[in-house]
């Protein structure tokens, strides 16, 4: 017979198992992370694990969302802050530092990225493509910011910059350094 749970232990364990499952698909990626491993770090068993979430690849996508709207609605403070484009590269900085501790943020075209996206349900998918589409928005829906150049132009530079995260272990320079100077130059040239 299973153990039942309060629901002051079913929250922290729910937590737990995001919060072991964000730390070993940093360190091991998506395939090396088993359910076993995940069960042993949170002091569940296998059995109890399919009582907080319906499968591994939903683990995954709850955590991934999570980390994307937690990364968003901190960087929507600081542009609420700052109400300008200063406030934008400050966000911009906010959002590449979440970016370096959590690589699975970035890592999307790795084959361990491939195999999740491909075991995910429709919807699960869904759900990911609309917590992207969240962060998109932060930098369209600021009334109080207009774009000097095309928006899909400024999209593409801004992604770009978030991305450039993937070489930043060849870059002469400190990484954070690099990427703090191109938005320090470039945000003058993308918003009024």
């Amino acid at each position: 017979m299973s153990r039942s749970f309060t629901e002051r232990e079913k929250q922290n364990i729910k937590k737990s198992l995001q919060e072991a499952c964000k730390q070993s698909w940093t360190q091991y990626g998506y395939k090396k992370t088993s359910v076993d491993g995940l069960c042993k770090q949170v002091g569940i068993s296998k059995g109890a694990f399919y009582l907080f979430v319906e499968s591994k690849e939903a683990l995954f996508c709850e955590v991934l969302c999570s980390v994307q709207e937690q990364i968003c609605n901190a960087a929507s403070e600081v542009i609420e802050k700052h109400k300008d484009k200063y406030g934008v590269a400050e966000a911009l900085k906010l959002i590449y530092r979440e970016y370096d501790k959590n690589n699975f943020l970035y890592d999307s075209d790795s084959t361990d990225f491939i195999i999740l996206m491909n075991k995910l349900s429709e919807e699960q998918a869904k759900k990911i493509e609309e917590s992207n589409q969240m962060n998109q928005k932060l930098f369209f829906s600021q009334p109080y910011l207009k774009f000097k150049v095309d928006a899909d132009l400024a999209m593409s530079v801004i992604y770009s910059l978030i991305m450039s995260i993937k070489n930043k272990a060849v870059l002469p320079s400190n990484h954070m350094e690099t990427f703090d100077f191109m938005v320090d130059h470039l945000i003058d040239s993308l918003y009024e």
